[in-house]
């Protein structure tokens, strides 16, 4: 069985070296490494030829190398390096800068795929610090890649390639959380096989599916949490007990419109839990503008007319402004704002 507690620094192309940065993007075990899931994907499988190009879009295609490799010093500090690819159908000028490597890397005369940003200016196409590979390769160009959030100190090929290894390295051997008539009823990927394919899907409905997969079952042992909460409370000692009376009737005169019907349904609930001794634990959803705001502060003085506080916060100072304002000026409230 795998161990997904490991350190790190044990998985192919971490090392010591990038230890450090991999914890500033929060990955210290191999847990941590699988879970880091992409923020996007950039489909690089299909291939254009260079005289389908247009200005301004990102795209791959195959060309053959037709020049030596010109090194030209700009300025201090500001190397360019540029070579002619062709496929046939047009040719386009290639263009780096500062990557040294590119002279040892490319080679007169053989096929790379290549993949980057298209400028069409006059008389010429032309792509800047292009991604390139040899044909057999496919490792970063002729398939749907993956696009990580990323930190000072590391690539996004760099960091594909190190979850790939961590990907490998629990190949099969992730224990089950759903059970077996779960994964069936809901026609679920099981994670053995959600894990890679969120990360290195063939094509769309791969990362579909496994994204489905894994945000299910978040959402599934989240309410299993809720619902576990909730059968404790029951066994909990006898809540409050808050009689009907309150301050309720003087805002409902206040307000310059009447309740809707589902306001008035969930206003009814809420009184019920509150006037009984069972702790309240309630979720009141609903659009923005639905009017919650105002069943919450019904809520509250429904508390307060018994004799309790209560705290209403806000996300915002300028929404706990606008609540203060609207609500409780003339209230016997005091507002701290954080």
């Amino acid at each position: 069985m795998v161990d997904l507690e490991q350190d790190v620094r044990f998985i192919k192309g971490v090392g010591p070296s990038r230890v450090e940065i991999l914890k500033k993007l929060n990955i210290r075990t191999l847990e941590d490494l699988i879970t880091y899931f992409p923020r996007d994907y950039e489909d690089r499988s299909k291939y254009k030829q260079i005289c389908e190009l247009q200005d301004g879009e990102t795209a791959a295609f195959k060309a053959v190398i037709q020049s030596n490799i010109t090194e030209n010093r700009i300025r201090k500090g500001m190397t360019i390096y540029k070579a002619i690819a062709s496929d046939g159908t047009d040719s386009v000028l290639l263009t780096w800068f500062n990557q040294t490597y590119i002279k040892k890397m490319l080679k007169p005369h053989e096929e790379y795929l290549f993949y980057g940003k298209v400028k069409v200016g006059i008389g010429r196409k032309e792509v800047q610090s292009a991604i390139f590979e040899l044909e057999n390769e496919h490792k970063n160009i002729g398939k749907i890649v993956p696009i990580y959030p990323l930190t000072e100190g590391i690539t996004g090929n760099v960091l594909r390639s190190i979850i790939q290894n961590g990907v490998e390295t629990v190949k099969g051997e992730l224990i089950e959380d759903l059970p077996e008539e779960i994964l069936q009823k809901y026609h679920l990927w099981g994670m053995n096989e959600a894990i890679p394919k969120i990360h290195f899907p063939n094509d769309a409905s791969d990362f579909e599916l496994a994204r489905y997969r894994i945000a299910f079952e978040e959402l599934f042992i989240t309410e299993l949490a809720l619902l576990s909460m909730k059968e404790k409370g029951k066994t909990k000692d006898v809540g409050i007990r808050f009689s009907q009376k309150g301050r309720v009737e003087e805002l409902l005169k206040s307000l310059p419109y009447e309740l809707t019907s589902a306001q008035m349904r969930v206003w009814t609930e809420i009184c019920h839990d509150m006037e009984s001794t069972k702790p309240m634990n309630r979720l009141v959803q609903g659009d923005v503008g639905s009017g919650k705001t105002v069943v919450a502060t019904l809520a509250m003085l429904k508390a307060v007319g018994n004799g309790y506080q209560a705290a209403m916060m806000a996300p915002t100072a300028i929404l706990a402004k606008q609540h203060y304002l609207r609500y409780f000026k003339n209230a016997s409230t005091i507002w701290y704002p954080l």
